[in-house]
């Protein structure tokens, strides 16, 4: 029994320690550069495609729709006669 318990804490040790990857997307922007490299990374802060591909002209990188993009709507209008 206690082998046993201690191949599950081993385990879970082994599951704790493993890195995690973050979020890279930024739900503000509704365009990101990817960097490709050996640290590849996502940049988003670009307003428009255009921007973005501008600022991309020589690097390794391209330009995609954030898929996490937040738009936000305008509040719905009351219906109330006034």
């Amino acid at each position: 029994m206690r082998s046993a318990w201690l191949a599950l804490v081993a385990t879970g040790t082994l599951f704790v320690s493993a890195q995690a990857r973050a979020q890279t997307y930024d739900p503000s922007y509704p365009v990101c550069m990817q960097i490709y490299g050996q640290v590849g990374y996502f940049d988003c802060r670009y307003t428009s495609l255009e921007q973005c591909r501008f600022l991309a002209v020589g690097r390794s990188a391209s330009c995609v729709a954030n898929p996490y993009f937040s738009q936000r709507r305008p509040a719905p209008r009351s219906k109330r006669p006034g």
